[in-house]
């Protein structure tokens, strides 16, 4: 693993927090933004879909910005991007020139994603990479809190998101002025021996990437995973307080608890991957987590909400993990594409699943998500069994 110097993991870890900070503050500014634009509340459809189509988009091109612009560069550029969006954000006079600003949000915040987690996968520890990933669940708890109090305080929604730019901004400015540090090191020319020591990998193509059959399955897996993922926390406190009988605020806690067990699960598992092995980790997680949604979904005690946190800690690792193992499992020349495509495909499937899920219940009734989160947990179970044994050999 190259060696990194510690003001990037200092600088990737202050990038995650602010990754996180805008992905959920829509929900805090709505009300408001409802009350300027005078919108029905299905508008917000519209947002999620333009923020999702850039998000996609921009996984998918990744891995060639990367190879265009550097991971500095591309980290320098997307920033801005996510900056100028907030911006437009908070300029916006009317809500067709707002909701379309979610196209540009979605492919800087994207392609941060992306070149992150490539970076991180190739440069840090399994141990770090969690714990970049419990850094963005900081931002995503901070944004709200920053978003209710510019509301509450009388600033409106508009100061928040200039708020946001500005911290965008400033990353950007922090990833131009260290760009050059994102790169790997080469060694000079004429000098067989260091490059024999530190060789850097030679990059594979879009379509090369697309051809080996180690990244579709992590495609899939990431699919599955964000699936399982979205779908418990979306339909999370529908089925607490309708199918259990819960109060509001009981089934808003344990709706809540379930995120906050995801961000703890990373800090604490984050101490003990390497070694217990990563591998091992995600064998066990994911065995862990049909186990937390058949408690879940098959008791309405404390089995049940025992269930749900166990699903929330055995989720909290997969992620990160299997973007740290991307390199050793696809191999370093694919791996900044791989890494994109894993972004999209974990995009699709939360966002994809959950919305399955609502049409299974139209037809139904709440029931269906039961089905659905079990087929989820199996699928993402027997995908990383497979992943497992056909990569095998390779790690």
């Amino acid at each position: 693993m190259p060696k990194t110097a510690p003001i990037l993991l200092v600088l990737a870890y202050l990038a995650f927090i602010s990754l996180g900070l805008p992905d959920t503050v829509l929900g805090v500014a709505w009300p408001s933004l409802r009350a300027q634009f005078g919108i029905p509340a299905s508008a917000m459809g519209a947002a999620l879909g333009a923020g999702l189509v850039g998000y996609f988009a921009s996984g998918l091109w990744a891995g060639i910005g990367v190879a265009k612009l550097g991971v500095g560069g591309l980290l320098a550029a997307s920033s801005a991007l996510v900056a100028t969006a907030l911006l437009g954000y908070t300029l916006a006079p009317s809500w067709g020139l707002f909701f379309p600003v979610g196209v540009l949000m979605g492919l800087g915040s994207g392609a941060i994603d992306s070149g992150l987690n490539g970076y991180a996968a190739r440069h840090f520890s399994v141990r770090h990479v969690n714990w970049l990933h419990a850094c963005w669940g900081v931002g995503a708890s901070a944004g709200p809190a920053l978003m209710t109090f510019a509301i509450a305080e009388g600033f409106g929604y508009r100061a928040g998101y200039a708020a946001l730019a500005s911290v965008l901004g400033a990353m950007a400015a922090l990833f131009l002025l260290t760009q050059r540090r994102w790169d790997d090191p080469r060694p000079a020319q004429g000098d067989p021996a260091a490059a024999a020591a530190s060789p850097a990998p030679e990059r594979a193509g879009f379509r090369a990437a697309l051809g080996r059959g180690r990244v579709w399955l992590l495609i899939v897996t990431f699919f599955f995973y964000t699936g399982l993922e979205s779908s418990v926390g979306q339909w999370c406190f529908s089925w607490m307080r309708e199918r259990r009988g819960l109060s509001v605020e009981a089934a808003g806690a344990w709706t809540s608890a379930y995120w906050a067990s995801l961000t703890i699960g990373r800090l604490v598992l984050g101490l003990f991957v390497d070694r217990f092995g990563p591998d091992r980790l995600l064998r066990w997680a994911s065995l862990g987590a049909v186990l937390g949604v058949a408690a879940f979904t098959g008791s309405g005690g404390g089995l049940g909400r025992a269930g749900l946190l166990l699903l929330g800690v055995s989720l909290a690792p997969m992620f990160p993990t299997l973007m740290a193992r991307t390199p050793a499992r696809v191999g370093e020349d694919v791996a900044h594409h791989a890494v994109g495509f894993q972004v999209s495909a974990a995009t699709l499937g939360s966002t994809l699943m959950p919305a399955l899920g609502g049409v299974l219940v139209s037809s139904g009734g709440l029931g269906a998500i039961a089905a659905l989160v079990l087929a989820l947990g199996l699928a993402l179970l027997l995908s990383h069994e497979v992943l497992l044994r056909v990569t095998a050999r390779r790690i």
